[in-house]
Formats: C-alpha cells, sequence, structure tokens
C-alpha cells in the first residue's frame, strides 16, 4: 500500500472514530435529557395527585387555636397531604373570600372553624357546590349539612364547669359570663352548667346573680362587668367563665379588689396562664380538651373524605338546625391543682416548668 493511501486510511480510521465517540455523547445527553424529563414529569404528578387540605380559621386570637393550627398542620404533612391555612381575625366577610381563596386553590376537603355559626353556611355552601367535602372543627356551622363535625362534648364542659363550682361554693351567687353568641357551643356549654345549676345548685342555694354574653371572647368585656358589680358592692362567690381568656379578664378585676383566691372562677382550654393561675390558687379549674387528640382526629378524617373513604366508625350526630350530621366526640378533662400534673404536664401540653415558673421552687415537689 503506497504512502498515500496509508494516510488517508489512517484519517478516515480518525475520523469515524471521532464520529463514534461524537454520536456516543449525543446518546448520552439526549438519554439523560429524557430521564431527567420524566423524573419531572413523575414528581409533577406525584405533586399534582397530592391530596390538598384548606383550612380557614375564625380567629387565633386565643391561645389554644394557635396550637390547633400547629398540630393540624404537622398532622396533615406527617400524612403526606398538603395543607393552606388561612385566618379570619374575626371578620365574617374576610373567612368567606378566604375560603373562595382555598377553593381556587383546588383544595379537596375544607376544614372550617367558624367565626359565626350562622354566616358560615356561605362558606360551607360555596364548598359543596364545588364537590369538596367540609369538617366543622370544634365549632359547629348551623344549616350547613357539613360531612362531619369534630369537637368535644360540649355539653360535658358545661356541666364540669358548674360542677366545681356548685361543690365549692356550697350556697351563695354565680355569676356566668359566656364567650360570644356566635359560637355554637356556647349554647352547648350553657345548656350542660344549667342542668346542674337547675337540679344540685339549686338544691344548696346557689343561685345565679347575673349572666352575661362576651362579644368574640373579649376579656376586657369580662373584666368590665366583673368590676362594675365588685364596685356596686355585689358578693360575687363563684365565676363561671366561657374559656380561660375570660377568666383572665375576671380575675384581673378580682385582683383589683382584692378578691382573687376568694372567689371560686372556673374556666377551659388550659390555657398556659390559666394553668398557671391554678397552681397559684386563683383560678380553681379548667376544663382540658386534649387538642393533640381533636388535630389528629381532623387530620386523619381529612384524608379519608379526600380518599372518598366511608366515616364507619362515627355513630353519633348532632342537629345544625335543619340537619342530622355525623359527631365526632371526644371526652374534655376537668383539671386543678390535683391533678394538672398527671393530665396537662403529663400530656406535654405545657411544661412544668412553665406552669410552676411563678412559683418557688420551695412550694411544689421536682
Amino acid at each position: 500500500m503506497k504512502p498515500k493511501e496509508v494516510l488517508k486510511l489512517g484519517i478516515l480510521i480518525i475520523l469515524l472514530i471521532i464520529f463514534i465517540f461524537l454520536t456516543y455523547l449525543l446518546g448520552k445527553n439526549i438519554y439523560a435529557n429524557y430521564i431527567k424529563k420524566n423524573q419531572n414529569y413523575g414528581a409533577a404528578v406525584q405533586e399534582s395527585s397530592k391530596i390538598k387540605i384548606g383550612f380557614s380559621l375564625g380567629t387565633l386570637k386565643e391561645e389554644r387555636w394557635i396550637k390547633d393550627r400547629d398540630i393540624i398542620m404537622a398532622k396533615v404533612e406527617e400524612l403526606g397531604a398538603e395543607i393552606i391555612v388561612q385566618n379570619a381575625n374575626n371578620d365574617d366577610q374576610d373567612q368567606l373570600k378566604q375560603v373562595k381563596y382555598l377553593l381556587e386553590q383546588n383544595i379537596d376537603v375544607l376544614i372550617i372553624v367558624p367565626n359565626d355559626l350562622k354566616k358560615a353556611a356561605s362558606a360551607v355552601e360555596l364548598a359543596k357546590k364545588q364537590g369538596v367535602r367540609v369538617i366543622s372543627y370544634d365549632r359547629l356551622v348551623l344549616n350547613s349539612n357539613v360531612d362531619i363535625y369534630i369537637s368535644f362534648d360540649n355539653i360535658k364542659v358545661g356541666s364540669l364547669m358548674a360542677k366545681y363550682v356548685v361543690d365549692n361554693v356550697q350556697s351563695g351567687n354565680v355569676l356566668i359570663i359566656n364567650g360570644a353568641t356566635s359560637d355554637h357551643n356556647t349554647q352547648l356549654i350553657k345548656y350542660g352548667y344549667d342542668q346542674v345549676l337547675q337540679t344540685i345548685g339549686e338544691k344548696q342555694g346557689t343561685s345565679v346573680m347575673e349572666e352575661y354574653w362576651a362579644p368574640n371572647w373579649m376579656k376586657e368585656y369580662a373584666y368590665r362587668v366583673t368590676d362594675e358589680l365588685l364596685q356596686s358592692k355585689r358578693k360575687i362567690d363563684g365565676i363561671i367563665a366561657g374559656n380561660d381568656g375570660l377568666a383572665d379578664g375576671v380575675i384581673e378585676a378580682l385582683s383589683e379588689h382584692r378578691t382573687a383566691g376568694k372567689t371560686i372562677v372556673v374556666g377551659q382550654d388550659a390555657d398556659l396562664a390559666a394553668c398557671q393561675r391554678i397552681v397559684e390558687g386563683t383560678q380553681l379549674m379548667t376544663v382540658y380538651k386534649p387538642i393533640e387528640k381533636l388535630a389528629d382526629a381532623a387530620a386523619r378524617t381529612a384524608i379519608q373524605l379526600a380518599k372518598g373513604e366511608p366515616l364507619n366508625n362515627i355513630q353519633a350526630t348532632i342537629y345544625d338546625g335543619k340537619y342530622n350530621v355525623p359527631y365526632y366526640i371526644l371526652e374534655p378533662i376537668a383539671v386543678d391543682k390535683t391533678n394538672i400534673d398527671d393530665t396537662i404536664i403529663k400530656d406535654g401540653f405545657h411544661m412544668r416548668d412553665e406552669v410552676y415558673r411563678n412559683l418557688p421552687e420551695s412550694e411544689y415537689t421536682n
């Protein structure tokens, strides 16, 4: 073979090697892009198929609602779903607008804490028109036929509060400061304490001196009415406060009149400040409602509803003014100084150091 031919052959071989190498690189790049595209597509499909929960809160004013929000968010995410939270700040129109926003995000289930027991029915109606299932969370929306109502036994909450008062007052004057009339729970709580006061209380000489309803659960209102009664020299032996926030306002007024710790005060929700008052002796008891259980039930039920699974374990119902709706009931617990360590602190609802913070270490056992 001539030198020229050898050179040509060598060049052809080199060009062939370069061609094969470039073809290999091109194929490798195409394959990598294909894999990446499919991975992205798979992730997008997985993301789009993720269950999406909307959570509409009427308020975050009270300490307990912040706990509800945080625990439900954690539970929903733990179950592999997505959650979008909105807070209406005690504004009915804002809550309706926020529910519309949540529906625009293509949520599968709406969990709603109504700001107003009747007005929130419009929000429920909007959700139902779009085929979105609705959970009424710890406050019932009236006349709306929600898919399920999840709450504590609020009649028992009222009876526990009244029982502590009549057992400790024996005979005397009881002041009642209920929560907002826009919250259906206040009616259930009233029914519970009325049963006790009208049976046990009346027999032993306990009578209701005044009964009030605090707009938006305002503790300032509770302070004002208590202060006015004390200034008028009315004798108050016991006070049923609709929640611990109202009890805070009540005890502030009692403190200014130097009767804190002498007048029996009960509340509900187990707020940290209330637990501190209990160990200090200015509040007798609070009704503890384990929010962890409530939030867990709501999160799991929301996932069930989103998947179209039946709620076979729900036997009880509650009448919402038009319909009997499924009712998931949890048990409340009366907590005073004697069992606070075995309930609230043991459950991790509040830390022991926080509850006993204002007491010298010598006054409690480590």
